[in-house]
């Protein structure tokens, strides 16, 4: 009986932790922006906090920039960032008020001077990232189980969904988490994720050290968890370097951003 046992929970375990595939450090940079996100390109990095964006040479770790919320645009809360073609998209939320409205904020990474901004007001939750993928963008907007005792409008993190629209923020369609990743999310919700190189989906989580791949139904709403990977970060939101090679996320705790290099299987090689 104790065997049979230990079996069935094996099995349950499997499509969260039972995966070889993981993430491995490579590097860690102390960043005191490092509070939500980063995003990455092929020369910088960019720290982002509630508030705050810090530009950061790769290479030397060195900051060169920062940007600060003001009167003028009093954003605060910023998310996951994106770098496409030298415009640095961030995802920004008025959490944790309500209703919850929603916005895309932008910056240009030359100058990190702030250049535009999309409103989406009130939608389906607090915008937490953001992708473009063959010309559509791609967007998360999280709930949170933590706030549904505390406020008659919210929903729990269950109803945390990845939207697709169009090149004009029409929408497209609209896919859920598996329940396998919502437990995993629980209490909070989707903080960061993109589409990696290999054309799944890659999200995280607020707190734990695991990225999810997930793929696109081939009927239905529900996304399918192909894996969890372990990754050496703190959940938040993270970003594929250019050439796909290297991830960056962040370690909140520690205030830090951590570069991580995909391993494959057994695949020990650095």
């Amino acid at each position: 009986m104790r065997w049979f046992l230990l079996f069935v929970a094996v099995g349950l375990c499997r499509p969260v932790c039972g995966q070889s595939d993981r993430f491995e450090l490579v590097r860690r940079i102390a960043v005191p922006e490092a509070g939500q996100a980063v995003a990455v390109d092929e020369t910088h990095f960019y720290a982002i906090s509630n508030s705050i964006v810090a530009k950061y040479e790769r290479e030397s770790g060195q900051r060169v920039a920062v940007w600060k919320a003001d009167q003028r645009r009093p954003l605060r809360h910023l998310n996951s960032g994106i770098v496409i073609d030298g415009k640095l998209y961030c995802a920004h939320s008025n959490y944790p008020k309500f209703p919850e409205a929603s916005s895309v904020e932008v910056w240009d990474t030359k100058t990190l001077q702030h250049i535009d901004s999309k409103s989406l007001g009130i939608y389906e939750g607090s915008l937490t990232w953001i992708d473009q993928r063959d010309g559509d963008w791609w967007a998360v907007f999280a709930h949170y189980s933590k706030k549904v005792n505390r406020n008659p409008f919210a929903k729990d993190h269950t109803h945390t969904s990845l939207v697709q629209f169009d090149d004009q923020w029409r929408r497209k369609g609209g896919y859920i988490f598996p329940k396998a990743v919502l437990n995993r999310f629980a209490p909070h919700s989707c903080s960061g994720g993109s589409w990696g190189p290999d054309g799944l989906i890659y999200c995280s989580g607020h707190d734990l050290g695991e990225i999810y791949q997930l793929a696109l139904p081939e009927a239905g709403s529900t996304m399918v968890l192909k894996q969890t990977l372990m990754a050496p970060m703190t959940g938040q939101g993270f970003a594929w370097a250019p050439d796909g090679k290297l991830i960056y996320g962040i370690d909140r705790p520690k205030r830090q951003v951590v570069v991580a290099k995909r391993v494959v299987g057994d695949d020990t090689k650095k």
